[in-house]
């Protein structure tokens, strides 16, 4: 049999097969199992599936693997038998196309997001593709198709896994929407440039949202790159049919954009979800009927897009004039804030009059959670924009990851510069099964390593791919940092991670053991950045008693929790006196070594939190509250 590389040589129009995963879900297969798992447990409908495309025109038979990563099988509890999946795979393909068609592995992402949006590095994510490709190979594929791509970043990491494994061309595609660009914001002629200094040996789109779209961006990446092109669009968007997904873009339909797509340059045609033999065997008639227009590449348009892939970012506004939080920490001076809780409804005038007593009290910034322990309250920058506005203290925003996809934080992150907001405290966020409406769905599109690398671009005014927004932004950047994790060896490495991405300063979890703090420092005494030290305190020995054993990332020391329990056997005005007496001695003891403190003000009580900052030299808040 020839080699791949004599189809991509020959000048000539091949097809790809279509859909394999809608068609086994066609032939009864439920959408709650592993597909790829399928090669063992069903093989004889694998080879059903491909006997028909076979039978229908295709010259080329993709393996019923393109979830078969170790990271997507582990959610079926099958990473274990990556290798047997993906070998199986292919040999039920091979076994289909013999000596007379070629086998390609399909490979799709991996399901995660990695850096510098997610907490997956570059090299893992190699070694992910590379183990998955390595099982295709013993199988027999005589090339590796890597489909469905947002990220230039990880199809790359595919493409180079590929090329770890064997010698075989290679197919990368991108998927869009329905702007004609990626996710993550990557347009046609951006993604050609990319994948052609990688190296694939075809370039191209699948799936996506029908051949309509698919046309156009071929079209354009047709001036920007000379790598022979291949498309292969889903059948259309899909429709509610009767409680199921229905594909509406016929068999005709997708021959005569086979036809516009041929005579656009492309190369390998073929379908994606919804297409089935019937639309295979009605684009193999066009096929055989024409031969692909010859293209001419503008090397004056690859230019212009290099030249705008690698153009300077803005420069970026100096740290000490993003807010006046900033402004102080900059220069050198200890920062105060209280945490308030935003409200639990549409009346914000309980939580402005709260702030209007920190503002006299002269505390820096009030800093607002963002739905903390998955509470539903009012939007935090809506929030904090009506107190910023209404009462002219700054706001320290909690921002999350949970509730927002990435498209959804660009928004909010411009419309909240745009208000006037400058400063962030950026966290992944609790997730819903800690509050009251566990069946809510969390996103995590990015945790809060790839949501800081997003701000920080922003702050050079550029979008998650690079594109110029026009103006930047001016954020302050902080984050969170645990100092009391079960896993201190991944928390620093964490906090590294978030530093490297443009963190500017860190708040931590509320401190009741301050040698143990103390030792957290000097663990991160390489990654230090302007601390704030988070203190809370107790009101009573039951307060206690709840956040040591109820709340995620806070470690009460038993020291503590016994001289809460005998001041609370008392009485209540026994506990709190006892509860601000610990707090002020921690914000004494640890002072010196950090650049802010933090109060929380338990069950919205301002006037008891502000107490704690007596423990702080110059502040007097005796003549403003008294314990109550």
């Amino acid at each position: 049999m020839p080699d791949f590389r004599a189809l991509i040589d020959d000048g000539s129009a091949h097809l790809f097969d279509g859909a394999i995963g809608t068609e086994l879900y066609q032939r009864g297969i439920f959408i709650n199992v592993c597909y790829d798992e399928l090669n063992l447990k069903r093989p004889e409908l694998v080879r059903e599936v491909h006997r028909d495309y076979r039978d229908a025109g295709a010259e080329v038979l993709e393996t019923n693997t393109f979830g078969a990563n170790r990271l997507r099988l582990d959610q079926h509890g099958l990473g274990g038998r990556l290798y047997d999946i993906n070998k199986a795979g292919a040999e039920l393909a091979r076994e289909v196309a013999g000596d007379a068609l070629f086998v390609a592995g399909s490979i799709g992402p991996l399901g995660i997001r990695i850096e510098p949006y997610g907490p997956t590095a570059l090299e893992e994510a190699r070694a992910f593709f590379r183990e998955q490709a390595e099982a295709l190979v013993a199988g027999g594929v005589d090339l590796f198709i890597v489909e469905t791509f947002s990220d230039l970043n990880e199809i790359e990491q595919a493409v180079l896994g590929c090329r770890d494994a064997a010698d075989l061309p290679i197919v990368a595609q991108m998927t869009l929407y329905t702007d004609g660009s990626t996710l993550y914001g990557y347009d046609p002629a951006r993604i050609a440039v990319h994948l052609d200094q990688v190296g694939a040996d075809v370039i191209g789109v699948n799936c996506s949202v029908g051949p309509a779209l698919i046309l156009k961006t071929v079209q354009k990446m047709a001036e920007v790159t000379g790598r022979p092109l291949s498309a292969m669009p889903n059948a259309g968007l899909p429709r509610e049919v009767e409680g199921r997904k229905m594909y509406m873009a016929s068999p005709d339909y997708f021959a005569k954009y086979t036809r516009r797509l041929l005579q656009a340059g492309v190369r390998f045609v073929g379908g994606c979800c919804g297409t089935t033999p019937e639309h295979t065997r009605a684009m193999a008639a066009q096929v055989r009927a024409l031969k692909p227009r010859r293209r001419s590449v503008v090397v004056e348009k690859i230019r212009a897009v290099e030249r705008k892939e690698t153009a300077p970012a803005m420069e970026p506004v100096p740290t000490p004039e993003r807010s006046r939080l900033a402004r102080k920490i900059a220069a050198g001076q200890l920062v105060t804030s209280v945490e308030i809780l935003p409200p639990k409804g549409c009346d914000p005038t309980d939580v402005l009059d709260k702030v209007r007593q920190l503002k006299a009290a002269g505390v820096d910034a009030v800093n607002v959670p963002d739905g903390p322990r998955a509470m539903m309250r009012m939007g935090v920058l809506a929030s904090c924009a009506i107190i910023e506005r209404e009462i002219g203290l700054e706001t320290i925003p909690h921002y999350c990851c949970r509730d927002r996809n990435l498209l959804g934080m660009m928004s909010d992150l411009l419309g909240a510069h745009a208000l006037g907001l400058r400063n962030l405290l950026i966290i992944t966020g609790d997730p819903p099964k800690m509050g009251p409406y566990p069946d809510a769905t969390a996103v995590f599109d990015i945790d809060s390593v790839g949501l800081t690398n997003l701000v920080t671009k922003l702050n050079y005014g550029l979008d998650p791919s690079d594109n110029s927004l026009g103006s930047a932004t001016s954020y302050f950047v902080g984050v969170g940092v645990n100092h009391a994790s079960v896993d201190p060896e991944y928390e620093i490495h964490h906090f590294e991670w978030k530093v490297d991405a443009g963190a500017q300063f860190v708040v931590t979890q509320p401190i009741f053991d301050d040698e143990g703090f103390l030792a957290f420092l000097d663990r991160i005494a390489h990654v230090r950045i302007p601390t704030i030290a988070a203190v809370w305190p107790l009101v009573s020995y039951r307060n206690a008693e709840f956040l040591k054993n109820e709340v995620p990332g806070i470690e009460v020391p038993d020291a503590v929790l016994e001289r809460m329990r005998v001041a609370s056997e008392k009485g209540k005005e026994a506990g709190m006196a006892e509860g601000l007496a610990i707090a002020r001695e921690m914000v004494a003891r640890l002072r010196p070594h950090v650049q802010g403190v933090q109060v929380s003000a338990p069950f919205g009580n301002v006037a008891f939190g502000l107490q704690v900052f007596d423990a702080i030299d110059g502040w007097h808040s005796s003549s403003l509250t008294t314990v109550p």
